[in-house]
């Protein structure tokens, strides 16, 4: 129903910047929301930004004035740019997109492969 594909990840040196980006593809949905998360191993997976649908992004306290997401709804793609990264940022990136399936009517979540992140010097 609604495939995503993402990328943009890689090793970049501290208080350097990387560009995340996602693209979902497919037929019969309705995005109601585009987000990121990420997850290091032996930890939960954890909300880094979101973008609704017609509302305001929000984002993790950790990366707050260091990272914006950006999403374009007409062609259903969402950006991460992250400044200033830091060694505590490394994690697998995954986008997530809640859509609304229209010949159910049921909103679904829907996640990318993910993409790995890496900041180290």
């Amino acid at each position: 129903q609604v495939q995503l594909v993402e990328s943009g990840g890689g090793l970049v040196q501290p208080g350097g910047s990387l560009r995340l980006f996602c693209a979902a593809s497919g037929r019969g949905f309705t995005i109601n929301a585009m987000a990121w998360y990420r997850q290091v191993p032996g930890k939960q997976r954890e909300l880094v930004a979101a973008s609704p649908t017609g509302g305001s992004t929000n984002y993790a306290d950790s990366v707050k004035g260091r990272f914006t997401i950006s999403s374009d709804n007409a062609k259903n793609t969402v950006y991460l740019q992250m400044n200033g990264l830091k060694a505590e940022d490394t994690a697998v990136y995954y986008c997530n997109v809640e859509a609304i399936i229209h010949y159910t009517g049921y909103l679904r979540s829907f996640w990318g492969q993910g993409t790995q992140v890496t900041v180290s010097s």
